[in-house]
């Protein structure tokens, strides 16, 4: 039995970064309290098992030293008003599965000669929000009118993102890596991200937030496509502050996208409780009532308060009314973790033989040929 040597601080620095319990991770490998005191070396195939349950490079266990990871995109997290440090795996891997679809669009689109997305980059922060917001609902045709077709405000959210991906939107909606159900996405991590690209602009929600959350996610990480610039986010409709000026106005654009302040005026009624008027404006605007909550509080019409108070308490509400809802469909799951426009060109590429059947599964996160042929199937490629 051939044994390697491993920098013990490599293996505490992998457990740690991984986030897994120190007493679950020595249940599945016992000699692990030996490995970091140095006491003995594992083997190759025990290293390898190692890297693969704390999700790091095995060639990273091999390395002098712990290296310096850094979130590879621009980071305007905020935590107790202090920069987020050291990104976890989820994380990492994440942003980088979608980088490396976004690049495989990019290339695509090149090859078909699409055109750029006109509205990325189209817009600067010193641009009143109001009139980006404008220009957003103009162009993504997410209306007040189109939104008041629709049932519920999680159908709008359905619609946004529909529309958004018919504008050359990649919109990516998940709350695991890949499509792996036991590596959870933190929402207290980050809701969001966006990939700016003049040909394959994305936008990444997490999943695991609430769906009263991803909506308003969608509206502000499109805003930092509208500046063309990609950005991690983790700030919700909640205005707070400590955030980066770009966060902030950005969070504006969403705030007047989803409610003008001038609709919204005009549906107040004074001397209305206000749980009423959130559920009634809500339903006016099909949006969540915590989006509601947020432009009640810019409009004047609660004060900051009061609105500190009702806003954990319909955080509350809605998680119950989330954790009371049942599974999904797999092929809408799937197409909304990649988004359709992605695996449309996916499948297409792949039927034309342009890309190998082996890279196709990878990025769309299955393993079957049936699963591929039934994906083509929803997304109107295949019969």
């Amino acid at each position: 039995m051939i044994r390697v040597p491993v920098n013990p601080l490599l293996l505490h620095w992998a457990r740690e970064r991984s986030g897994m319990a120190y007493e679950d991770l020595a249940a599945r490998f016992k000699k692990l309290p030996e490995w970091e005191e140095g006491a003995t070396q594992p083997t190759l195939k025990q290293v390898e098992a190692f890297a693969r349950a704390v999700h790091v490079p095995v060639g990273y266990l091999f390395m002098a030293e712990p290296p310096e990871e850094a979130v590879p995109i621009p980071d305007f997290r905020t935590f107790v008003g202090q920069g987020v440090t050291r990104p976890s795996p989820n994380l990492l891997d994440t942003i980088y599965t979608c980088q490396e679809r976004q690049s495989w669009y990019r290339d695509f689109a090149r090859v078909a000669r699409q055109p750029a997305v006109p509205f990325v980059g189209s817009a600067s922060i010193d641009r009143p929000p109001e009139r980006v917001a404008a220009d957003m609902r103009e162009t993504l045709g997410f209306d007040l009118a189109a939104r008041q077709e629709c049932p519920t405000w999680s159908d709008a959210l359905r619609l946004f993102i529909r529309q958004a991906d018919e504008a050359g939107v990649l919109v990516m909606v998940s709350g695991v890596v890949m499509s792996n159900n036991r590596r959870h996405l933190d929402p207290a991590e980050f809701r969001g991200f966006a990939l700016s690209d003049p040909l394959a602009p994305l936008v990444f929600i997490n999943g695991a937030d609430t769906k009263a959350a991803q909506m308003f996610t969608l509206a502000h990480e499109l805003a930092h496509l509208w500046l063309g610039a990609s950005a991690l986010s983790n700030l919700g409709a909640a205005p707070k502050p400590g955030f980066r000026r770009e966060e902030v106005w950005c969070n504006a654009v969403a705030a007047e996208l989803l409610v003008p302040l001038a609709a919204l005026r005009a549906h107040l009624q004074d001397g209305e409780p206000l749980p009423q008027a959130m559920s009634r404006l809500a339903r006016a605007f099909k949006v969540s009532t915590l989006v509601i909550l947020r432009r009640l509080l810019d409009a004047g019409w609660i004060d900051r308060a009061r609105f500190d108070v009702a806003w954990p308490a319909e955080i509350g509400r809605l998680r119950h009314l989330a954790q009371q809802g049942g599974g999904g469909d797999f092929y809408r799951t799937t197409l909304s973790r990649v988004s359709r426009r992605f695996a449309r060109a996916l499948v297409v590429s792949t039927l034309e033989g342009q890309t190998l059947y082996r890279d196709a599964f990878r990025m769309l996160g299955v393993s079957k040929t049936e699963t591929f042929n039934n994906l083509g199937r929803e997304v109107g490629v295949m019969g």
